[in-house]
């Protein structure tokens, strides 16, 4: 494993600004706090290019190599979860209902280290825009950056970023050169029928029947309205109806997820649910409206940058801890967008056998922060030679 020696020497320094961000999480768009702690580290490492107030609260830090030339993106997210922390840890969140348990203050972390050697250094021929972005959980802060237009501003040709991901072994890399995660849809479905007493069902026109008739009927679309190749998954996971138990509801409302990856079959599953929403239902003498939100696109990698982004990771961890080919899986990543703007890729860096992404017992595992910051500093360098 060819980590960089004065990155592994900060290693101390690095778990100490991770564990003050994980103590102070912050959530969506407004992660002014986090963004300030950024910029004062990178002030310390003689970074003084620092574009502040992109989307709210993100920012593009610039550090100039040695010569003129093009310019690469690196990104890290900097927003955390609406949960509690679990995890049991000395540096637990302090803020109550808020929790970095999706391992956004390592990326933070990660990107950070390798500025830090990058501004020690500057042994490459170009420039490299260091992107901190919130709100890559709800509100898609990678989108908002890109539509207030960091790319063309700051002429960035190239991006990476890097998620760590657990269940796989500690120190390893995986990546694909195409759809790597899917697109992620909302919906919800308002199912308005007529209400009563519970001991007189004959007088009503139940709406909880018509939902449960619902769900089951959109499972259909996926048995026998989408190929069985297809990576497609459409959930409902909320019914929200009745108020007593004697009470027949005037309505119910399901809400849910679709995820895909090829835009074909997102439109052919959204224009079946309107009709098997609608047709449910009539049948029970009702009326529904299907409400269905496009999100996050799939985060598509390009092959050339796929490629090279595992020719890098191999010298750095060794080729036997890289996985160049790895399956696709359904959760999304506002990523996608930055990757819809500009060539790059997208890794998986293994953090080992810990709670999932998510879980309110998970907790970044601090010693894969200077091997993901030795990737960024020597993917720099290798795209950007002198």
């Amino acid at each position: 494993m060819a980590i960089v020696n004065s990155i592994a020497a900060s290693a101390e320094e690095m778990t100490g600004w991770r564990h003050h961000l994980h103590r102070n999480p912050e959530l969506g768009l407004d992660c002014f706090r986090t963004a300030a702690f950024i910029v004062e580290r990178l002030k310390d490492f003689g970074i003084t290019e620092i574009h502040q107030g992109i989307a709210r609260s993100g920012l593009v830090a610039i550090v100039e190599g040695r010569e003129p030339g093009r310019t690469i993106g690196l990104r890290a997210d900097m927003d955390a979860l609406p949960m509690e922390d679990l995890s049991g840890t000395d540096h637990a969140s302090t803020v109550p209902g808020l929790a970095h348990t999706c391992g956004h203050d390592g990326h933070t972390t990660m990107l950070l280290g390798a500025a830090k050697y990058l501004a020690e250094t500057r042994n490459f021929k170009g420039r490299v825009a260091l992107i901190f972005q919130p709100a890559e959980e709800n509100e898609g802060g990678g989108r908002i950056m890109v539509e207030e237009g960091i790319m063309d501003r700051f002429a960035i040709e190239e991006v990476y970023g890097i998620h760590n991901s657990p269940g796989l072994p500690e120190g390893t890399l995986n990546t694909n050169p195409g759809p790597l995660l899917a697109g992620v849809d909302e919906f919800t479905v308002t199912i308005t029928g007529v209400g009563g007493h519970g001991a007189q069902p004959h007088a009503t026109r139940d709406p909880v029947v018509a939902a449960a008739s619902t769900v089951m009927a959109l499972q259909t679309i996926l048995s026998r309205n989408v190929d069985a190749l297809d990576r497609v998954i459409l959930s409902v996971t909320q019914i929200h109806t009745g108020s007593a138990m004697n009470i027949v509801p005037e309505s119910a409302v399901l809400n849910g997820t679709v995820r895909y990856y090829d835009k074909a079959v997102q439109e052919g599953v959204k224009a079946r649910m309107a009709e098997v929403v609608e047709f449910q239902a009539r049948s029970f003498g009702q009326s529904a409206v299907l409400d269905y939100v496009e999100g996050y696109p799939p985060t598509i990698n390009h092959p050339d940058q796929a490629a090279f982004a595992c020719a890098v990771a191999r010298e750095v961890l060794g080729a036997d801890k890289v996985d160049a080919d790895t399956p696709p899986i359904m959760p999304g990543e506002d990523f996608a967008y930055m990757l819809q703007a500009r060539p790059g890729a997208y890794l998986f860096l293994g953090q080992g056998d810990t709670p999932s992404c998510h879980h309110p017992q998970y907790d970044f595992n601090d010693r894969i922060a200077p091997i993901g910051a030795s990737f960024f500093a020597r993917l720099v360098e290798k795209a950007l030679p002198l």
